[in-house]
């Protein structure tokens, strides 16, 4: 508007240009504004507790979004042939997005990030092993009314997951479980932390976090979790582990 005005003054349409008179906001007032609250790696591990205790058939998208750094839709379009449980890795290839109205399974760009593998590790398989029994289990109860998607993560009839439904269910755990109540994208910014807790090397850190140079995962690799965090998050990968044994 400024500018505007500036031009208009010059072509005798007005003779003051108010908007200059106004102060703007400093850029650092604004970027503080822009920010958003993140969690820390204990308000990260009582979230995943509280999912555990609960039983939530989507425990391990909640798993792969703190520890892996996966977006929503890269969540919800993750395929199960893009999933190698024996090799601990996975690929994202796939995004889910709502496009026009439409819920859409579309290829991600084809960038050395997205193609490459992201490494498994401990809580992360577990995670997966149980979501395929408890969608199996789906599967079963659904008879003829299953969908096969061939999707990781589904509603109890197969079909894909709405995103503005992930969001509702992700805001709901947050108030259960007593954690600040942040945005699922905001959930990247604990991922280096837990991986912290988790004892993964920086270099595999790294590559989990998509950066191109080591001092850059080091900057942010720095908080160190208590040993009763380490313990809880050992205890959350132990309950699977029993699980499956028991299978």
């Amino acid at each position: 508007m400024r500018s505007a005005l500036g031009k208009a003054i010059r072509e005798e349409l007005i003779s003051k240009n108010v908007a200059a008179l106004t102060t703007l906001p400093s850029a650092s007032k604004t970027k503080k504004k822009r920010q958003h609250m993140v969690w820390g790696v204990d308000e990260a591990r009582k979230f995943l507790e509280h999912l555990r205790a609960a039983d939530d058939p989507l425990y391990a998208a909640y798993v792969l979004t703190l520890v892996l750094g996966l977006r929503r839709g890269e969540v919800l379009g993750l395929a199960w042939d893009c999933v190698d449980l024996g090799g601990e890795q996975l690929w994202i290839s796939r995004q889910l997005t709502r496009v026009g109205g439409q819920l859409l399974h579309r290829e991600t760009t084809k960038t050395d990030d997205s193609t490459a593998s992201l490494p498994l590790f401990g809580l992360c398989v577990n995670a997966l092993k149980h979501r395929q029994r408890t969608q199996e289990d789906a599967r079963k109860a659904a008879g003829a009314k299953w969908r096969d998607s061939n999707l990781v993560f589904t509603t109890r009839n197969g079909t894909p997951i709405e995103p503005r439904n992930f969001n509702r269910a992700f805001e709901a755990h947050c108030r259960k479980a007593g954690v600040p109540n942040i945005r699922v994208h905001d959930t990247r910014h604990t991922c280096a932390s837990l991986l912290a807790a988790l004892d993964v090397h920086p270099r595999v850190a790294m590559r989990i976090l998509r950066h191109s140079q080591i001092s850059m995962t080091m900057d942010v690799y720095t908080q160190i979790p208590s040993p009763e965090t380490r313990k809880a998050l050992d205890r959350l990968n132990a309950s699977l582990d029993t699980e499956e044994g028991d299978r």
